[in-house]
């Protein structure tokens, strides 16, 4: 028998539905005035070989990004889908990815 009172699965249901409102709010994007323009030195979009090397180096970069300003772990001044095709694989091949995931021993 459920001894709990009927409205705390309403208080539940409430909780849980503004705790996912919070958390697909927070991944929304925010208006970048730097998107689309070009870095001082660039004359054309990164592309995905250059999407590639940023994945490879996200670690690194990442971490001296949180001390200067002057780091990005990713360029804004992009081709589109095939730079973002580059940065999802680089950082594939550095941190395993589902290849990786076949490497696990078996109990």
């Amino acid at each position: 028998m459920d001894t709990r009172r009927p409205w705390t699965r309403v208080v539940a249901a409430v909780g849980i539905a503004a705790a996912t409102v919070l958390l697909l709010a927070a991944c929304a994007a925010g208006v970048n005035p730097d998107v689309g323009t070009a870095p001082p030195g660039a004359e054309e979009p990164a592309g995905f070989w250059l999407g590639l090397w940023h994945g490879f180096i996200l670690p690194v970069t990442w971490i001296v990004s949180l001390f200067t300003r002057t780091v990005s772990p990713y360029e804004v001044f992009n081709s589109g889908n095939w730079y973002d095709v580059g940065f999802v694989l680089g950082i594939s091949i550095v941190f395993g990815g589902p290849l990786g995931a076949g490497r696990a021993r078996r109990r």
